[in-house]
């Protein structure tokens, strides 16, 4: 350790205040961290990228400070999904300081990992007052049973109106309206079922029927309109 002339000249003074760290919570437990073995958590970093063209949702599950579990879900360019799949690989056994000095391939990913890293070192995770916290695997509960992202896409404008084109229910074939021409619910078609229905067996038209669905007063409409078309 080299120390500058003015250093060496000083006289020693003790330092009587030394606390330590603040304990967070973790797991069911306050913990006082100062090593990165020191942290477990389960939580989310959202991020965007730089000229914010998409975005990041990533979820992590870290026992004594190292990645088991990984979620990666994106919206926008399609560069952004190529980058997740590949921080799907990357993240899993590091620690999340690794992860953190990482290049996730995308800011986005980059950028959600450094917001979850300040959130699970404060001890502000999913996890923080569960015992034991949560099993490996409590990623995918974030997709529900079709293990499918829950994506929200609207569109709008002054003109024509708003138009509702994805919800967590799946993928808007019809929009359902009143005598004013306002919505009042909407037809869907759950890709995820889909699939499930396909895989089993059935063709895909029968699939395709099996996974429809409605939310609203679908059955009040005066007239349902293909939001895509129409």
């Amino acid at each position: 350790m080299v120390y500058s002339k003015e250093v060496e000249e000083m006289c020693p003074v003790a330092q009587g205040v030394a606390h330590g760290a603040a304990p967070i919570p973790e797991e069911a437990k306050w913990v006082k961290a100062k090593e990165i073995k020191d942290i477990s958590g389960f939580t989310h970093g959202v991020g965007w990228c730089a000229p914010q063209q998409g975005t990041c949702k990533l979820t992590l599950n870290v026992k004594e400070g190292i990645i088991q579990e990984c979620l990666v879900e994106t919206v926008g360019c399609s560069g952004m999904t190529h980058s997740a799949a590949m921080a799907s690989e990357i993240l899993p056994g590091r620690t999340i300081l690794e992860a953190l000095n990482t290049d996730l391939v995308c800011d986005a990913i980059n950028t959600a990992m450094r917001e979850l890293f300040l959130q699970i070192v404060y001890g502000r995770s999913q996890s923080a007052f569960s015992e034991g916290g949560l099993v490996i695997g409590a990623g995918l509960e974030d997709l529900g049973k079709g293990l499918r992202s829950q994506v929200g896409t609207m569109y709008g404008t002054l003109e024509k109106g708003p138009r509702y084109l994805e919800m967590t229910d799946g993928y808007v074939t019809k929009l359902a309206l009143d005598e004013d021409d306002e919505i009042i619910g909407y037809k869907f078609v759950n890709f995820g079922k889909m699939m499930d229905f396909i895989k089993a067996g059935d063709d895909a038209n029968t699939a395709f029927e099996k996974a429809q669905g409605q939310y609203g007063r679908v059955d009040d409409a005066v007239k349902l309109i293909d939001p895509r078309k129409e």
